[in-house]
């Protein structure tokens, strides 16, 4: 493959025919440190509310199973809202002109307020039904705030480049340091809100502080990308379209590689997202102790290779096709999966187990986590093939596939998190140990009396229970994870060549028109 100052393609997105000046050059190098770093602290935010908050509830609040119904209830509803949602912002986005962009301000608000709304999400004293009521209204505000800045931001990449490699690099780093804002958090809070090490002697007071230092650090980390970042704004010029779900239906319904897509990249994100949904942290507490840095050294380890990944990925992707990447990685995944089973079914529950279950996740979440960079991917490119079909980019739209299908996928993992805890009646622990949690917060018991009771809770955990547990932890990632595979590799077209072609023909067009 040609470097990227040698590339026709990159020239036809700021000046058709030009040689890159050192200014474009300089743009593009600036671009590239400044866009990845402000995501740190948006993932820092999704993972503490999407994937932690679960957890918050269940160790900080008796739930009767009718309100653990009630809040997984909410939560579907309000994913599916969100997912519904997003090509409508997209759509809001395509049609915003300021002189900052159409991206910029969406950005600056969406984070601002998501801020808020996480801080009072962990600081709530409120119990049984009440909370429920609360956390309905908290749960919507976030799913509207959080999509200001998602879209938004995602929504950049089409609009930095249209070369390939170039758009490789922004996506890789940027996933690579979403990775680190995500992986500080689940190293992080865990640690530092379960067990011996919890601030303020607590989960509930933990928590509490734990979502302000992240509502906090979001906004901070945003004003790398909007102050340091400078994307192209030759499609601004285009004319405003009403807002309406004509439009966004009709680049679906057009697109035949984005409708392939939207199913393989919603079967993928169900299997990505189980484990971090709380079936992961319960499965560890229960079978190896109530102990935060346990399940920090589990998803610091099985995000570690990730890390790799991203940095190396652009290189992977000169030297290999995305088909072959996915076949190995889809062989990971597999060789994983048989790992874990190892050491959490075969293996005795002691360090050895924990190690061996360790490294099994680590080979299954590099294996998916693979998947879903090289989809990313794949929807962005569906932006020239849309663009060539009828002549509209419809960059925003398309891009905001990748946050509904995420939040779809959610909505799912959440019914299947939940389903799994009523069927191997994982409240009655929890319940018990919230219990426990909360005579800690209100200086009725000791730190040590806590932790007695919550370690005499956990030695009456069942053995069904906890491989019933491990059991949905593998198995369904698995059966997911292999479906996407067969899927891409039947039916996705837009491959490098194509890719590359589409490109060409595009660049053609636009230099017949000048």
């Amino acid at each position: 493959m040609e470097s990227t100052n040698q590339k026709p393609i990159e020239h036809n997105v700021d000046a058709p025919g030009e040689p890159i000046s050192p200014k474009k050059r300089k743009k593009r190098e600036k671009n590239l440190i400044f866009y990845p770093l402000g995501t740190i602290g948006r993932d820092m935010m999704y993972f503490l509310f999407n994937n932690c908050i679960l957890t918050y509830i269940l160790f900080t609040k008796k739930l009767t199973p009718e309100q653990l119904v009630a809040i997984t209830a909410i939560m579907v509803a309000a994913r599916i809202f969100d997912a519904l949602n997003d090509p409508i912002m997209g759509n809001i986005i395509e049609r915003t002109r300021t002189k900052w962009g159409k991206f910029k301000p969406w950005l600056l608000a969406g984070v601002l307020s998501t801020s808020i709304v996480i801080y009072l999400a962990f600081n709530s004293a409120l119990q049984g039904w009440p909370f429920i009521v609360f956390f309905g209204v908290i749960y919507f505000a976030y799913s509207i705030t959080y999509t200001m800045h998602d879209i938004s931001y995602w929504g950049m990449i089409p609009a930095m480049s249209r070369d390939a490699d170039l758009r490789n690099q922004y996506t890789s780093r940027a996933t690579f340091f979403a990775g680190v804002g995500s992986t500080l958090a689940s190293v992080l809070i865990p640690i530092f809100t379960t067990g011996g090490m919890a601030l303020g002697g607590s989960a509930g007071t933990a928590y509490g502080i734990i979502a302000l230092i992240i509502a906090c650090l979001g906004p901070l980390f945003i004003l790398f990308t909007l102050f340091g970042v400078k994307e192209h704004r030759g499609e601004d010029n285009e004319p405003k379209t009403k807002l309406n779900f004509r439009r966004i239906t009709r680049t679906i319904r057009q697109n035949d590689q984005l409708r392939w897509m939207i199913l393989i990249f919603l079967l993928q994100q169900i299997g990505n997202s189980l484990v971090f949904g709380g079936i992961g942290s319960n499965l560890i507490y229960f079978r190896y102790g109530y102990e935060g840095g346990l399940y920090s050294i589990f998803s610091m380890v099985g995000v570690a290779a990730t890390a790799v990944l991203m940095l190396i990925y652009p290189a992977l992707s000169r030297r290999f096709t995305r088909r072959k990447l996915m076949t190995g990685l889809i062989l990971m995944v597999i060789a994983g999966s048989v790992v874990e089973l190892l050491g959490g079914l075969v293996l005795p529950a002691d360090s050895v187990s924990f190690i061996v279950l360790t490294v099994g996740y680590m080979l299954v979440n590099l294996g998916l986590y693979g998947f879903y960079l090289i989809m990313m991917i794949s929807i962005v490119n569906t932006v020239e093939y849309n663009q060539l079909l009828t002549g509209h980019r419809n960059e925003a739209i398309i891009t905001s596939m990748r946050p509904l299908l995420t939040k779809m996928g959610s909505a799912i993992v959440v019914a299947l998190t939940s389903l799994t805890f009523l069927i191997f009646q994982v409240t009655e622990k929890t319940n018990a140990i919230a219990e426990f949690e909360q005579k800690a917060q209100l200086g009725q018991i000791t730190d040590d009396a806590r932790m007695e009771g919550i370690h005499a809770v956990i030695a009456g955990v069942s053995s069904g229970q906890t491989a019933g547990l491990l059991l949905a932890m593998v198995l369904i990632p698995l059966v997911f994870g292999i479906a996407s595979y067969l899927l891409y590799q039947k039916f996705y077209k837009l491959d490098e060549k194509t890719y590359e072609d589409i490109c060409r023909r595009l660049e053609e067009k636009q230099a017949s028109q000048n």
